[in-house]
């Protein structure tokens, strides 16, 4: 009986380990969970025209959210930054 128990938890722990270590939604959570913690992530905003010029550029830690119609996040001084049209480039650093 004993046997059975430490086999059934020895098989339990590898199916885990390798449903959690090896796919990408896994790690999106995981990411996700360490952005909620830790007040975002280390990351730069860009705002362009329809030309591709560069409006302006955010850089710091935050999370970026968005709606059909805008782009939001508070940045690093506490500030909301709504951005209605344009092209937004959200890039990880």
């Amino acid at each position: 009986m004993r046997k059975n128990v430490k086999r059934i938890v020895l098989i339990s722990v590898i199916c885990i380990s390798g449903l959690l270590g090896g796919c990408s939604s896994c790690s999106r959570i995981g990411k996700s969970i360490s952005s909620d913690m830790g007040g975002g992530l280390n990351r730069t905003v860009t705002l362009y025209d329809y030309n591709g010029g560069e409006i302006k550029s955010w850089s710091g830690k935050f999370d970026v959210s968005e709606s059909e119609n805008e782009v939001y996040f508070d940045d690093q001084n506490g500030k909301r930054v709504i951005l209605h049209g344009g092209i937004v480039v959200n890039e990880e650093n």
